[in-house]
């Protein structure tokens, strides 16, 4: 077992990366953005200019925003301003009502709104927003986490400055972690102290329940449990994650005003490392303590693979989760530390070049090709079964196959990032 100071800050890490957010968190990030910096003005903006980064545009262009119908960045950056609270950080707009939807429809009505690539940054994860009314202007920055303020000015006097403006967010406080002390610390922990994983559970699942009684994006995880595909798929344990999963992704993408626990910046993420591990563990029959280890151990998976990976890439973000899934129900299954480097070396021989081309409600197949995969690869390993190191980007050394992987999405594959956006962006022209 870690020592205390180490099991203290591993949670503190978990409770940085794993908290509640509803909607893409893209667009939630903006509009938080927007409400800080309206807030900071003290006045209804009459005017506001984003200035984005490429991956936080791609990111907000098709996804639905919760509570309104409606997609993009225009109707989150209004709300934010109108109605949006800081204080509430990723659940920014959770106070929503239809009156302030109508405001807001109004507001971008008044064509106000200015969104912008910013030039010049190397930070895939770049927020700046600037609202102005009168002779009054004030300015808010995020950089390198979702709801991270680095830089805050009104009427040319700085109001806050964490000194790394235009710069990667300092993770030096974080502890840095590897797969073995992800094990150990997931398996060995005093329960009591990572029981508050469970809370990811309680969120997740109900979003996914919550979905079935509307019919959001592409009705993908309701289509799961329909009769023809259970006359392919079977009811079974495999077809219950995959729906399950679905369908939180489902409502997420689709603008369901439905709160999610997220990891790492992405609810989907976050969806993808919860709901294949809680569903397995109630129709295995595993215990509590059991599905509470499990969620730790997805989840810190997670974590670990995005400390290299960056929270914005050109890698789906489902593959990092999944892989943190697949780690759980190998545990789940009975799988000690050698069946867990097994799974992994198996979902990174698979997945490996899953493009991101942003949030939006095909998202959900995407997480259930990861979900499929993370199964097979948990079975696999339980037979003993692992991708060896003479076939393609696998390592002997479980940790030098993430980093494998993660050099991959967030280097090698920069170029297909840049493509990506230009075909995204240059429809129809």
């Amino acid at each position: 077992m870690a020592d205390k100071t180490t099991r203290e800050r591993i949670i503190a890490l978990i409770n940085k990366e794993v908290v509640p957010a509803i909607g893409c968190t893209e667009p939630m990030a903006v509009a938080l953005c927007t409400a800080k910096a309206t807030e900071t003005l003290g006045r209804r903006p009459e005017k506001i200019t984003a200035l984005l980064s490429a991956n936080i545009l791609k990111n907000a262009m098709g996804v639905g925003i919760p509570g309104t119908g409606m997609i993009g960045l225009p109707i989150a950056i209004s709300l934010g301003a109108l109605t949006g609270k800081s204080e509430y950080g990723l659940e920014v707009l959770k106070d929503l009502t239809p009156e302030g939807l109508d405001r807001g429809k109004a507001y971008m009505a008044e064509k106000s709104i200015d969104i912008k690539l910013k030039d010049n940054i190397n930070e895939k994860l770049y927020i700046e927003v600037i609202c102005e009314a009168g002779n009054s202007r004030a300015t808010a920055v995020i950089s390198g986490s979702h709801t991270n303020f680095i830089y805050i000015e009104r009427d040319g006097k700085v109001v806050f400055d964490s000194g790394c403006r235009d710069k990667e967010e300092d993770t030096e406080e974080d502890i840095r972690l590897d797969m073995k002390m992800v094990y150990d610390f997931a398996t060995t922990a005093p329960i009591d102290e990572i029981r508050f994983i469970l809370k990811t559970k309680d969120y997740n699942m109900k979003a996914a329940y919550e979905a079935i009684k509307g019919n959001y994006g592409h009705n993908l995880g309701k289509t799961i449990d329909r009769p023809l595909s259970q006359g392919i798929l079977g009811h079974s344990i495999f077809s219950h994650i995959i729906a399950r999963t679905a369908s939180a992704c489902d409502a997420r993408m689709g603008g369901a005003m439905i709160p999610v626990m997220s990891n790492s910046g992405s609810g989907n993420q976050g969806i993808c490392a919860t709901n294949p591990v809680a569903v397995y563990a109630q129709e295995n029959e595993n215990t509590e303590e059991e599905l509470i280890r499990a969620l730790t151990l997805s989840h810190l998976t997670a974590i670990y693979i995005k400390q290299s990976l960056g929270k914005l890439s050109a890698l789906c973000g489902c593959v990092v989760a999944s892989i943190g899934s697949s780690c759980g129900i190998t545990y789940l299954m009975g799988g000690d530390y050698m069946h867990i480097c097994r799974t992994v070396k198996n979902m990174i021989a698979n997945l490996t070049g899953m493009i991101c081309d942003g949030a939006k409600p095909s998202c959900s197949l995407k997480i259930s090709s990861g979900v499929s995969t993370a199964i097979l690869s948990a079975l696999l390993a339980m037979e003993g079964k692992c991708v060896s190191s003479a076939e393609g980007i696998i390592d002997d050394d479980v940790d030098r196959s993430i980093h494998n992987l993660t050099s991959i999405g967030a280097d090698a594959m920069r170029a297909t990032d840049d493509m990506v956006l230009n075909i995204m962006t240059h429809k129809g022209c």
